[in-house]
Parts: C-alpha cells; structure tokens; sequence
C-alpha cells in the first residue's frame, strides 16, 4: 500500500515539475521531448489506476504517434518560439473559466468508488450477467470494448489510422521539398 502511494505521489510529482518546464522553454523541440515525457507519465499513471487499455493507448498516441508527427511539423517551422505579441490576461481569464465550469460540473458526479452509484445498479451488472447470451464471448473485457462500445472503439482506430496517415503525408512532403531543392541547387 505505501509503495502503490509512493508511485502515485511520485508520478503526479513528475507530471507536475514536466508541466512547469513545458511552460518555461522556448525551444520548440526540448517541448516536444517534453509532451513525450508528459504523456508517458500520464500512460504510466493510468497504468496504476489499473486502466491498462488507456494506458496503452496514451503510450501509442501521445507518446508514439504525437511525438513523430510534431518532431515532423518542427522540420517546416522555426526551432524557437516568438515573443507573444499579446497580453497573457485573455489565457489566463479562459483557463480560470474553463476550470471553474469543470468544477462547477463535477459537483453533479457521485463519489467514486459507492456501491450504489447508476454505474454499479444497472450498467454493470446488466454486462456481468447477458453479455455471454448477447454477444456470445466469455471474456467480459472483450465484450465491452468490441461489441457495446464498438463505435467509440472504432472511433479510436480510426483517429489512430488517421493520425498515422497524417504522419506519413507530412514525412513525404519534407523528402518531395528537400529533392527539389536539391535540384534547384544544382
């Protein structure tokens, strides 16, 4: 129990010094490293909170796919970033809103973890007990993710296939661009 807190503590202390240092550099690749670091950190932190596919999926979008398609964006644009031109008020007043109407949403959510919340009286149970005369699959983690949330998974696939695609499109235009001006060089 207090090595699963020390982790916890440990991750949230790491994720809290790695967003401090995002909003401090001015060098748009270390920020890039850093929103790596980040979403790894996040992947490993739901990987603690026992979600293993969200972790999963953290890893390969934010840390995998993100990672390359902005280390890919950086080779069209300037290494560093320009001064703001504009005042930092604006920013601020929408972050505090934004946190504010979050807070002021979450007041509605039942405690985590109670035995009588919606989640635990009619959905779950419901899952436990039909799934194998629904979906015909034994494993309830396979019936879940392929069959009753079967459009939210393929809503994933098909913003990972995406991003992939994005990705390789952008890589491609760097190797057409740098091959003309090779030859115009010559």
């Amino acid at each position: 129990m207090i090595l699963t807190e020390f982790v916890d503590i440990a991750l949230l202390a790491l994720l809290a010094i790695t967003g401090l240092a995002l909003l401090k550099i001015r060098d748009l690749v270390a920020v890039v490293m850093l929103g790596g670091i980040y979403s790894l950190l996040c992947a490993g932190l739901f990987l603690v909170m026992d979600a293993p596919d969200v972790a999963i999926t953290e890893a390969a979008v934010g840390v995998g796919i993100a990672t390359v398609l902005l280390v890919g964006a950086l080779t069209l644009i300037e290494r560093e970033e320009r001064p703001s031109q504009h005042s930092r008020a604006l920013p601020l007043v929408v972050v505090l809103f934004t946190g504010a109407m979050l807070t002021y949403g979450i007041l509605d959510v039942p405690p985590f973890g109670e035995a009588d919340n919606p989640v635990q009286e009619h959905v779950t149970p419901r899952y436990l007990e039909e799934q194998e005369e629904e979906i015909g699959v034994e494993n309830v983690v396979t019936a879940v993710l392929a069959s009753y949330r079967g459009y939210d998974t393929l809503g994933e696939t098909t913003v990972i296939f995406a991003a992939g695609i994005g990705v390789l499109l952008l890589l491609s235009g760097r190797k057409e661009r740098r091959a003309g001006s090779e030859e115009d060089a010559s």
